[in-house]
């Protein structure tokens, strides 16, 4: 398993947002999609079904959230063992940060993945081998 990056759920929840505000977001979330060579993780597949069948203004149909993920089974996703959980609690704690986000660098490291495109985490921060990118800004 290899990839240039790591993509946190908010990358993949904007690129199915209809939106108008987040229309730029849209954009270059879906030129990452389409261009980057990226990992994810089972967590961020589990939270981009629940945020874009739930909590956007205009959520999309199971069935459609569903086409998304088969979609991404094209790509490096890393599963929750007890090993990455261990390694997601070490790393919240150790930075100070959610357990959530830790579980995404923890699993992002898992891979040897340099780089996180993130909302979420700080622009242009080290956790351990991953650097945040913030690819909004």
């Amino acid at each position: 398993m290899s990839a240039e990056a790591f993509l946190d759920t908010n990358i993949l929840v904007y690129a199915v947002t209809s939106d108008d505000r987040d229309q730029a977001k849209r954009q270059r979330a879906l030129e990452i999609i389409e261009t980057e060579d990226f990992a994810i993780s089972a967590q961020v597949l589990q939270e981009f079904y629940v945020i874009v069948t739930r909590k956007l203004a205009e959520p999309l149909t199971p069935e459609l959230a569903l086409v998304w993920i088969e979609e991404l089974e094209a790509f490096t996703c890393v599963s929750i063992e007890t090993s990455l959980v261990k390694n997601a609690i070490e790393t919240s704690v150790r930075y100070k940060i959610s357990y959530w986000d830790g579980a995404i660098i923890a699993a992002a490291e898992s891979v040897s993945v340099p780089r996180l495109y993130s909302e979420d985490l700080s622009h242009g921060q080290l956790y351990g081998s991953v650097e945040v990118f913030n690819p909004f800004l």
